[in-house]
């Protein structure tokens, strides 16, 4: 897609009415999934200096314009399976953090039968995916050795591997995504976009793995220290354009990858609530989206919450939003409660059971 030329979807539609719409030629399917979408902002321009305008559908459609037709195409065009996943409806992704330092659970299931024991039971209460990390990224973290995130890791990968949920290995380290992928991961999900570490590139393409490419600015260690952006939404969209540009140079197909906003990495208040209120901006990737917002910082600014455990209502707001606005995956940390709040959500939206 050319430099400073984007499409927002809105006026989103759901059940019935979305098909009905579409019927019609009133609607387009949104990553040919069951939400429509009837309007888009058309967004022109660089960073800081973009204009923004809403056309309907109709006017959408009777553009001549080639770069309109070719985001409008990315924007409808169904998303390929992930994993053996079809993508018509969220997937959850189940977290398991084998660490004794993360934000929200560190220290829970920092031994093996630990984090087996919780990964089996995220995949009873309906988790599609689990994705287990070894090394900590919240903010002011410090980098671990690969040894030793492999030594955390890889007994759960063993342990967990031919289960229900696919796995998904959660690190920035070529090592560990080699010997997490011959464990028998099935998903590669790494927070740098695989700019970390330098042979994550090539390590990725040989998998022939799904991979989860995340924003982030600056490193765990920093990257909440003043972060600035001039206009986040298309900052960080550019952003995963690019890295998705990197990975198909490199022989990795776009049916491979996935997109995450990265909500709480390098991002104040602000800049998170208007990714997530941006968020259907993503599907002009072409790529499935992931959204993570279970019990980040920003529900503790909103809410006054300090203890993430207890950020759960937020949590499901959250993912709620994510699904309203056709993310794929949604990252959680409490999959009980989100298959039953996106149960209740959908059978809401669509007037049905």
């Amino acid at each position: 897609m050319p430099d400073g030329f984007y499409l927002r979807p809105l006026g989103l539609l759901y059940g019935d009415t979305a098909r009905a719409a579409i019927e019609a030629g009133k609607a387009a399917p949104l990553a040919g999934g069951e939400i429509a979408f009837s309007q888009a902002q058309v967004i022109t321009g660089a960073a800081g200096s973009a204009k923004r305008e809403i056309r309907t559908f109709t006017e959408l459609e009777q553009s001549n314009d080639q770069a309109l037709a070719d985001v409008m195409g990315r924007l409808t065009a169904p998303r390929s399976a992930i994993a053996g996943l079809s993508l018509e409806a969220p997937r959850l992704m189940g977290v398991v953090n084998v660490t004794p330092d993360s934000f929200s659970d560190g220290g829970l299931y920092n031994e093996a039968d630990q984090a087996i024991a919780r990964a089996a039971e995220l995949a009873l209460n309906g988790a599609d995916i689990v994705d287990i990390g070894g090394e900590s990224t919240r903010p002011s973290a410090d980098p671990l050795e690969p040894k030793e995130e492999i030594r955390r890791v890889l007994p759960v990968i063993k342990g967990l591997a031919g289960g229900r949920a696919r796995l998904s290995i959660d690190t920035r380290k070529a090592p560990v995504m080699k010997v997490a992928y011959e464990a028998g991961a099935q998903i590669l999900n790494d927070v740098s976009a695989l700019t970390y570490d330098e042979d994550s590139l090539a390590v990725a393409a040989s998998t022939n793995l799904p991979i989860v490419l995340m924003h982030s600015r600056g490193d765990p260690k920093t990257m909440q220290k003043d972060p600035v952006y001039a206009d986040v939404l298309l900052e960080v969209f550019d952003y995963l354009a690019e890295r998705i540009a990197v990975c198909e140079a490199a022989g990795i197909a776009r049916a491979r990858l996935i997109a995450d906003p990265g909500i709480g990495f390098g991002k104040t208040l602000a800049h998170n609530l208007a990714l997530i209120s941006g968020l259907s901006l993503f599907h002009g990737l072409g790529v499935p989206v992931l959204l993570g917002t279970s019990r980040k910082s920003f529900i503790g600014a909103l809410t006054k919450e300090a203890d993430p455990r207890e950020r759960e209502p937020g949590s499901l707001a959250g993912a709620l939003a994510g699904a309203a606005q056709g993310a794929q995956i949604l990252r959680v940390h409490n999959v009980a409660s989100t298959v039953q709040a996106l149960r209740v959500w959908r059978a809401v939206v669509s007037g049905a059971p």
